[in-house]
């Protein structure tokens, strides 16, 4: 791979410098896996956990924040396991965000994620007392023009600010034809594997029951080490 040569060629001059070289830790390394989907963590990793999601699925905002450090800190970093987000879409509101956080180079996603999933249950807010003429542009028109809408009734912009895209950029994203279509496949490819509920997990492509919390899925990913 060129960033590892890059990173080699990088040692090798801290090192006859006489410095000590920086490693890369597993948290920070972003992959793309099959159908433009995300894996943290090793690529060569004996355990791949792949984690299915909604954005307007409140039991994966949980599990985001229940689970993002120890998953991290605990599993992660030794490089025995990595983790990829597949995106299993419910709703135009899901297609939207999953849109946004999938906006812009890899290496953006996984902040991108975090920042939807922790913040859902304030942008969730409008859905409660959504006119039914809102609801309409949600539903109705090009993607563009339902994207737009869902964008600025949910306050959107603000966080893809928030994150440093400005509105011509986020706009572009909201437009992308392509990553709707890759999306749309990775809910294809959950939705064969007999997924109906989310979050959803599996590791090395076993497709895990009954587990929904991080409490369900820490022992069987222990079991797996």
């Amino acid at each position: 791979m060129k960033t590892g040569f890059a990173f080699l060629a990088v040692a090798a001059l801290a090192s006859a410098a006489g410095a000590a070289p920086k490693t890369v830790g597993w948290n920070y390394v972003v992959n793309l896996g099959a159908d433009g989907s995300h894996v943290l963590g090793n690529p060569a990793a004996p355990v791949k956990l792949a984690e299915y999601i909604s954005y307007t699925c409140p039991h994966c905002a949980h599990f985001t924040t229940e689970a993002e450090a120890p998953l991290r800190i605990g599993y992660l970093s030794s490089g025995k396991v990595s983790i990829e987000v597949r995106h299993l879409l419910r709703d135009p509101i899901d297609l939207t965000v999953a849109m946004l956080t999938n906006c812009g180079p890899k290496e953006k996603f996984f902040l991108n994620h975090a920042a939807f999933m922790r913040s859902q249950n304030t942008w969730m807010k409008p859905l409660i007392n959504a006119s039914a003429a809102q609801k309409q542009r949600w539903v109705s028109g090009t993607l563009v023009q339902r994207n737009q809408a869902i964008a600025t009734d949910f306050h959107f912009y603000a966080i893809m600010q928030s994150r440093g895209y400005d509105r011509t950029t986020t706009d572009k994203c909201l437009a992308d034809q392509a990553l709707a279509q890759r999306l749309g496949k990775q809910a294809q490819q959950g939705y064969s594997l007999g997924i109906r509920s989310t979050p959803a997990f599996t590791i090395n492509g076993k497709l895990l029951d009954d587990t929904s919390e991080w409490s369900e899925l820490r022992p069987q990913l222990d079991a797996s080490l």
